[in-house]
């Protein structure tokens, strides 16, 4: 038997036929999916990859993209299965890796509803198929049949720019309502090969207040502790149970971003991760999620108020840089930025 549940969006509301299922829905929404990969757009032609990974050059930037089978490569030795996304990124500057070689960069780390009993699989997307679909000669995807938990179907977009940027888009389809808390929580993870520093840099100040916006690099004692940093904008609460055991989701640090990107540095290059304002995007860290002396620069993603085969989605952009202080950063990265704030 169906039942309804109501949708607010705005001033207006809508009846929405879910099946048995009953979801709670608020005035937000999230970001729709553009209809830019092969999962929304059926006109999108690809080839698949059979090898399991792909290698991208353009400007200074060579990437391997990889889906989440083992790999054992000259340019990517003892690459372990589970971690997919960028496996290798390397720069004309720097041939070395600056990825931890056996993991990853842009992975696809979790798929969550914020409890414990819902997590069944704390890293979903490694434990379930991935296929590798080659778009042209800049452009690959990873793509995901709905996983075996949650039922998410996904796929994510790597494009390598004329500068060597990497813009990455991804878009995902829900396939049942099990997210208990009404939303889903998503989180991509990259594990940076023993950098100098571990701390990641933004502008922002401390949360919930109006302080001037200042440069804050940011550093967390130990795994999971002060371990996410939310956006100024944001005015809804993280709601994740006491006992929710991914610890780097819902540990808040003190501070809160006020522009949505960071970067950190890593043998000379800095890497900045840039988003879009409306993705509401949470930067993450650990100063060890890749092992000893590999710190994780993360972000997480969350769509609220699901609704079941809706398709949802988000872009943002990597860069890799040679780091000559931050004034010479942030204008090298200007025009990305601005293209990302366009709506």
């Amino acid at each position: 038997m169906h039942k309804r549940s109501v949708l607010h969006t705005g001033h207006q509301m809508f009846s929405v036929v879910l099946g048995a299922a009953v979801i709670s829905l608020t005035a937000q929404t999230p970001s729709d999916a553009s209809g830019v990969t092969s999962l929304t757009n059926r006109g999108v032609s690809y080839k698949t990859v059979d090898a399991h990974f792909a290698k991208l050059t353009r400007g200074d930037i060579s990437i391997i993209v990889v889906d989440n089978e083992p790999l054992n490569l000259n340019d990517l030795p003892g690459h372990r299965a589970g971690y997919n996304g960028v496996a290798s990124l390397t720069h004309r500057s720097h041939q070395a890796n600056l990825f931890v070689p056996s993991i990853a960069g842009l992975n696809f780390e979790h798929i969550h509803d914020g409890t414990a009993v819902g997590l069944k699989e704390k890293f979903e997307p490694r434990k379930f198929p991935m296929q590798l679909r080659r778009i042209n000669e800049y452009t690959v995807e990873v793509y995901q049949a709905p996983t075996g938990n949650w039922k998410l179907e996904s796929c994510g977009r790597y494009c390598l720019l004329k500068d060597g940027t990497i813009e990455y888009t991804f878009e995902c389809i829900p396939h049942a309502n099990q997210f208990a808390k009404g939303y889903i929580g998503l989180f991509w993870a990259s594990y940076i090969d023993k950098p100098e520093d571990k701390s990641i840099h933004f502008r922002g100040r401390p949360r919930n207040t109006t302080q001037p916006a200042t440069w804050i690099k940011a550093t967390t004692p130990r795994h999971g502790v002060a371990s996410t940093h939310e956006s100024a904008n944001n005015n809804i609460p993280l709601d994740v149970d006491p006992d929710f055991p991914l610890t780097l989701v819902g540990n808040q640090s003190n501070y809160e971003y006020v522009d949505p990107w960071y970067y950190g540095v890593s043998h000379g290059l800095a890497i900045a991760f840039m988003f879009r304002p409306q993705d509401n995007i949470w930067f993450a860290q650990s100063p060890s999620g890749g092992g000893d002396g590999n710190p994780a620069w993360d972000f997480q993603w969350f769509i609220r108020d699901v609704i079941i085969g809706k398709s949802y989605g988000f872009t943002m952009r990597a860069a890799c840089i040679p780091f000559r202080g931050l004034d010479a950063l942030i204008e090298a990265t200007s025009e990305h930025r601005s293209l990302l704030q366009q709506p």
